[in-house]
């Protein structure tokens, strides 16, 4: 292999038993590129990173690094190779602080004990060469925010002085914002001459960053192109194997305005973080909510379902006032509310269960007969349920940790299909989730609207919110100060309110600086 190539693999196969994750893979990728790895969930991406971080060995098939051929058995075979990677799920230990996390496995020491004081003077160096100085290193990193534990992932990796970066579908937790800073952190390392490997299911992403790129489907390398050699149209017609058409599906009639509301919210509160926040969602609409990172989206989400308890407002259900106090409060027949989280791996699904248990967990009670589960009954319940989500019958018997981030998604989805749920609560529904099943989980929320069901959708794709919602709220220290017609605003114009640029932002701006 020619010595031009930060990475070659060649013939690469990784086999789970009977299924094939990664079938004969060779691709080459030169130094100094920032190259894009593409393909549908199940592709065969994660198995990949994995394989080149060492935390899974091929069974066959070779691994050169810089023109060396390389064996990777452990994490620590490729580290030394010089690959660092920063990934989707996060690698990071959640109950030590950050300055802890950032220094692993290199703290200083004295005789054996941590020497805490040289350990956050290190970690606030290393935080601030970022631009992340204003993160507090004492703090457990399970408290932050999904966004900033991206980031110090990102930083993390970086950190290490790696050859080759690899970044796991990077910008999948990030705010656009932060978008901007992660495009900083690749400048910054292509001047340093390292490679990038790039895994990502966004198209704006490759054609900002990225030099090449290689396509994967069902765990074969359909293609490696130069970025500028290629189409968007093309790419999609590799990942799927068909022409995808329009990314998103065609509007729905707009929903009756003089329907009694689904769901009334009316000045609701929790401490700081959510203020007197009034909004009405009428059956078949979808109301978007759209905010920077840490403006009180995520606690709306979480008080409507229960999870974090409003202290102040009330909630009516078709007109009917409902006390929510508990998830258990939220998905009640009377009530009928369904949450997808924004972390479906910790909070939406029990991943060593199988996803056919997943699936039925919430309305199980619906199959028991004194006190005996009707398999029957339930395995055809959540077969059609995975039918309606275009979900793997696989699920039916397999756990859902071995399945990809779009099959994941599905399953949490397909739960609240069974239930009889009125309002679906969907917290950036299609994080990390390829395209052809973003399609898919449209469709599925058409579905559900058409039925005279209600969607509150906060995305922070704001093509998503552009293209599915009626209505747009803008959300600001943890208030709504806009709302916007969903189907004649721009994205543009979505993203300036968004970033402050209505009247009422900036005056809520004035007020709280």
């Amino acid at each position: 292999m020619s010595g031009s190539n930060a990475i070659a693999i060649a013939g690469v196969t990784k086999k789970f038993g009977a299924t094939v994750a990664l079938n004969s893979v060779t691709l080459d990728i030169p130094q100094g590129a920032v190259h894009a790895i593409l393909g549908e969930n199940g592709a065969g991406k994660s198995t990949l990173i994995k394989v080149l971080s060492g935390i899974t060995s091929p069974n066959e098939g070779t691994i050169r690094v810089m023109g060396e051929e390389r064996v990777f058995s452990r994490p620590d075979d490729a580290q030394s190779a010089g690959i660092a990677t920063a990934f989707q799920e996060l690698s990071q230990v959640p109950h030590l602080s950050v300055a802890q996390n950032m220094l692993m496995p290199d703290e200083p020491t004295w005789f054996g004990l941590r020497r805490n004081g040289e350990c956050t003077r290190q970690a606030r160096e290393i935080l601030a060469d970022f631009g992340l100085d204003d993160i507090d290193t004492s703090m457990p990193v399970k408290e932050l925010d999904l966004s900033v534990r991206q980031k110090l992932e990102i930083a993390y990796a970086i950190s290490r002085k790696p050859k080759v970066l690899l970044l796991d579908e990077p910008t999948s937790a990030l705010t656009s914002e932060d978008v901007v800073w992660l495009g900083r952190q690749i400048e910054r390392c292509k001047l340093q001459g390292i490679t990038i490997v790039l895994i990502t299911h966004r198209m704006p992403e490759v054609r900002e960053f990225c030099t090449s790129l290689s396509i994967l489907r069902n765990g074969a390398c359909v293609g490696s192109f130069a970025a500028d050699e290629i189409s968007d149209d093309e790419v999609f017609r590799l990942i799927m194997g068909r022409t995808l058409g329009s990314a998103f599906p065609a509007r729905l009639p707009l929903p009756d305005p003089s329907a009694r509301p689904r769901l009334s919210v009316s000045n609701l509160g929790s401490g700081n973080r959510l203020r007197a926040v009034s909004f009405e969602i009428r059956p078949g609409e979808c109301l978007g909510v759209v905010a920077l990172q840490g403006m009180g989206q995520l606690e709306l989400f979480k008080s409507l379902f229960g999870i974090s308890p409003a202290t102040a407002g009330t909630v009516e259900v078709d007109g009917e006032p409902v006390s929510i106090r508990s998830p258990q409060d939220a998905i009640a027949a009377h009530v009928g509310l369904s949450l997808v989280p924004e972390e479906r791996k910790t909070e939406g699904l029990a991943l060593n269960l199988s996803g056919r248990a997943n699936i039925s967990l919430p309305t199980i009670s619906q199959f028991s007969r004194w006190g005996r589960i009707d398999k029957a009954a339930e395995a055809r319940a959540v077969a059609d349920a995975l039918e309606r989500v275009s979900g793997n019958m696989r699920a039916l018997h397999e756990p859902a940790s071995s399945f990809s981030g779009g099959n994941q998604q599905k399953f949490v989805i397909a739960k609240w299909l069974l239930s009889d749920s009125r309002v679906l609560l969907l917290f950036d529904p299609t994080r990390g989730v390829d395209v052809g099943a973003k399609f898919e989980i449209y469709q599925v929320m058409h579905e559900f609207l058409s039925s005279g069901g209600a969607v509150l959708l906060h995305s922070t794709e704001i093509p998503e919110v552009a293209n599915l919602c009626d209505r747009i709220l803008v959300m600001y220290a943890g208030r709504v100060v806009a709302e916007m017609d969903g189907r004649t605003a721009s994205e543009h114009a979505i993203t300036t309110a968004m970033l402050g640029g209505t009247p009422s932002t900036h005056q809520l701006v004035k007020e709280h600086s």
